[in-house]
């Protein structure tokens, strides 16, 4: 059922009407489905909804806002390489007040970018070191993006309020999100 001025699904649907539906009108709900279907879901609505864009800061506020949405997590979004091997910046996100700045090696966004790796922490109390920048945030995941050239870019963050919340399969699908950035994001 669509609410009032919604607007149809386009009949002819070349991809850019596709997309634009696609944003105005549907959020995935993935929450409820297997992990590698729920990516494959999301990674499909991504593939649609960025079609033609090669902008990261668009594609990051895009992800962020699909995966957020879908998943329903406490806070997800992305920290852009400020100062390589120095600094992360806050970009494109979802939730509550994140940290404006994260040095590389420090907390767990840190920690991801300076060793360009995945990194999940079951229960953020028990992360040496951890920044607090919500502090309902219980477990967190966070992956490395890089670009076209397989430079560190960014780090996509997502905490949640249970520990215990991510598993190898959100690995594995984040890890998957991100590739748009090596596929289709600019150098």
């Amino acid at each position: 059922m669509s609410h009032p001025g919604a607007r149809a699904m386009p009949t002819s649907r070349t991809s850019s009407e596709f997309a634009d539906y696609l944003m105005a009108e549907i959020t995935l709900n993935v929450r409820d489905l297997p992990a590698f279907e729920a990516y494959a879901e999301v990674n499909a609505q991504i593939a649609v909804v960025l079609e033609g864009i090669s902008d990261p800061i668009a594609a990051m506020a895009t992800i962020a806002g699909l995966v957020h949405q879908g998943f329903g997590h406490l806070w997800t979004g992305f920290y852009r390489v400020a100062v390589p091997d120095k600094l992360l910046r806050i970009g494109p996100y979802q939730g509550t007040m994140g940290c404006l700045e994260i040095p590389f090696g420090k907390g767990v966004c840190g920690t991801a970018a300076a060793e360009k790796r995945t990194v999940i922490v079951d229960d953020v109390a028990r992360f040496s070191g951890h920044i607090t920048c919500d502090p309902r945030s219980r477990s967190e995941i966070v992956v490395p993006v890089f670009n076209k050239a397989a430079n560190l870019i960014a780090v996509l963050d997502i905490d949640s309020d249970r520990t215990h919340a991510f598993t190898d399969e959100d690995q594995a699908g984040l890890e998957q999100v991100v590739q748009w950035f090596r596929r289709w994001g600019i150098e």
